[in-house]
């Protein structure tokens, strides 16, 4: 194979694994995961800034000397119990890719933490091609405590940070029909 068509190839590996769709959301933004200097609703706050939907990734970052990640159920979540928990996480930098819709809880297990406010409530919801309103939806987390999700909002109601996304997807479509383009060229 020629050094040309090489070339072409590892582009085009590198622009599609970059056209995945989905969005990472690094819980807290610049805070991340903590609980020092943060009001009781943060996390509130910020999940309702966002739009969370499956192919998405959740990124925990925080210091793993003094926190962790525990998923737990929502009566756990509500109680803030760590006990029995779906998963937990102590690296510092913790990923969770969103593969269902419903809802997903997660507090810091560490004691008062949670209490103090540490804790995330994601609700997650279709993805959608066009961002029109969908059937409904199924829910997908095998849990007592899912609720099913609502249709997607309509197009004058889309989320900025998915415009963004979409802008990007269609930056990176433009991307790859020039580097087809130019490969056809040669």
């Amino acid at each position: 194979m020629g050094g040309k068509m090489k070339y072409f190839l590892v582009l085009m590996v590198i622009i599609c694994e970059s056209c995945n769709g989905g969005v990472v959301h690094k819980v807290g933004e610049s805070a991340g995961w903590t609980n020092i200097n943060l009001t009781s609703s943060y996390y509130n706050s910020w999940t309702a800034s966002k739009n969370f939907q499956v192919g998405d990734t959740i990124l925990f970052e925080y210091n793993k000397e003094f926190h962790n990640v525990v998923r737990v159920t929502h009566k756990n979540f509500n109680e803030c119990n760590p006990t029995a928990p779906y998963a937990s996480w102590a690296t510092g930098n913790d990923s969770f890719p969103i593969t269902k819709t419903g809802h997903y809880y997660f507090i810091c297990g560490l004691p008062s933490h949670c209490q103090a406010g540490q804790r995330v409530d994601i609700r997650v919801t279709q993805r959608t091609p066009t961002q029109s309103p969908s059937p409904s939806p199924k829910p997908a987390i095998d849990t007592p405590d899912t609720v099913a999700p609502t249709p997607a909002p309509a197009p004058s109601a889309v989320h900025p940070s998915k415009k963004s996304a979409s802008s990007s997807l269609q930056s990176h479509f433009m991307l790859l029909m020039f580097v087809v383009a130019t490969a056809l060229a040669f």
